[in-house]
This record gives structure tokens, C-alpha cells and sequence, in this order.
């Protein structure tokens, strides 16, 4: 459980897992129930279909400009040598515009959802668009190879 009290579902961590290991998502969004009492999976993304501009254009469209969200991707690039890699991100969006009491459970609550998930390798925390976008992770996930 969190500082915030809030509680992380179980199909958090079973999506999660499913994503690493199975590759069977492409990502996850994650946020609050109802009563901002647990952490759900909100969608999981299949993995197959479309190229990775396409997939992140995809995942971009869930982050919304006033609410916020945690998420997991599968981000696919080539190293500056041309070899394929992939590494998990782990994002916490918390826009400028979203309420306050909504970026204070998102922050406090944050931990427990990241702690629940081994083998992320890159986080990203954005308030803005352009700290979540495609060149941007591209440039971290570069840096931590």
C-alpha cells in the first residue's frame, strides 16, 4: 500500500509481467479507480500490428491533457551501431493542468505501483508533452544502454 493509502490491483502486476516476459502488450495505462482507492489497468495494448511511430502515436492519444496517469511501454529502437533493442519505461504523466489533489495521490502513490514491477529501465516523469515524447524517451533509453 501507498503513503496515499492507495492499493495496487493484482492485474497491475500480472499486465505488467505479461508485457516483460510474454510480450503480449505493447503497453499499459495505468490509473485510479472511481474512488481513488486502488491502482487498475486501464488499457493493455497488443503488442503486434503496427510500426513503433504508430504504436507510440497510439499510446500518446491515452495521456490526457488534465488527468493523470502512470504507464509502461515496450520501447523498440536501433542503437547508434543499427543493433535492435527494446527497454521498458516506466512513465508517471502528471499535466500542469491536472487538479491538485489528483497530482498529490498520483505522486504518493507512484512508488508503490513502480516498486511492484522489476526490470523497468527507464522512467519518465512528464508535465508537459514534449517530456514524454517519442525523441525524447529515445534519448534516454539511448543513455542508459
Amino acid at each position: 500500500m501507498s503513503r496515499s493509502g492507495v492499493r495496487v490491483q493484482p492485474e497491475c502486476t500480472t499486465a505488467f509481467d505479461e508485457l516483460k516476459l510474454g510480450k503480449k502488450f505493447k503497453y499499459i495505462i495505468y490509473g485510479l479507480t472511481n474512488g481513488n482507492t486502488e491502482i487498475e489497468v486501464v488499457k493493455a495494448a497488443p503488442a503486434a500490428g503496427s510500426s513503433e511511430e504508430e504504436a507510440y502515436e497510439d499510446f500518446m492519444a491515452q495521456f490526457p491533457e488534465n488527468g493523470c496517469l502512470w504507464a509502461i511501454y515496450d520501447f523498440a529502437f536501433k542503437t547508434a551501431e543499427g543493433a535492435p533493442r527494446n527497454k521498458i519505461v516506466f512513465y508517471a504523466w502528471s499535466p500542469d493542468g491536472a487538479p491538485i489533489k489528483a497530482k498529490m495521490v498520483s505522486a504518493s502513490s507512484k512508488e508503490s505501483l513502480r516498486k511492484s514491477m522489476s526490470g523497468i529501465a527507464v522512467e519518465v516523469q512528464g508535465t508537459d508533452f514534449d517530456e514524454v515524447s517519442f525523441d525524447t524517451v529515445l534519448e534516454k533509453c539511448m543513455k542508459g544502454r
